[in-house]
């Protein structure tokens, strides 16, 4: 080798640092985009709420950009996030189905209550009125522990939104109950 051959080399570093910038958004968008939208019509079933999918996910690439992995694992993180995205998109809509179809079957139950003969809805209002009268006759803190118990709570709760004993409630709704029955029975007419 000659002179200025060997300090040109001897010049130059041993190994060759390439810097590689990362990937910005746009070059990700393009890159992956189309694998991130067949994902998500793979998983939802429907262009609409892929395109929606689609958008969350490079929404979320966007606002975490500088989080993400680098270039050779961000393919696999846009994957594993859309088929995320797309299972809250189903669970969602699931949930909004299943209020859908219960609103619905509360307004059907609404309809036929009002298909009520006016007598037999005459005799239910009596009947309430009845036992609103035997619930009034009922001495405190049996007529709240009857209606707190009656609602769903268990003793520890009715003991502590009466603020009474707990081993007090369970005697408490029990002659509670006693009382009710023969309030009940005097006002409706059945003793």
């Amino acid at each position: 080798m000659s002179g200025p051959a060997r300090a040109l080399t001897d010049s130059m570093p041993n190994s060759v640092e390439t810097v590689a910038t990362p990937l910005g958004f746009d070059e990700a968008f393009t890159l992956h985009h189309r694998a991130v939208f067949r994902t998500a019509r793979a998983m939802v079933r429907d262009n609409g709420l892929a395109e929606d999918v689609t958008q969350e996910v490079f929404l979320r690439l966007y606002t975490h950009l500088d989080s993400t992995p680098g270039e050779e694992l961000l393919r696999a993180w846009l994957l594993r996030v859309t088929i995320n995205v797309a299972r809250n998109f189903l669970r969602g809509q699931n949930r909004s189905t299943a209020r859908d179809d219960e609103y619905a079957k509360q307004e059907t139950a609404k309809a036929d209550w009002f298909t009520v003969a006016p007598e037999e809805e005459y005799e239910r209002r009596v009947e309430i009125e009845e036992a609103r009268r035997a619930l009034d006759k009922i001495k405190e803190p049996m007529r709240s522990c009857l209606l707190l118990k009656q609602q769903g709570l268990s003793y520890r709760e009715i003991a502590t939104t009466l603020q009474i004993n707990e081993n007090n409630v369970g005697s408490l709704i029990a002659r509670g109950r006693k009382e009710f029955v023969r309030f009940y029975g005097k006002i409706g007419g059945k003793q």
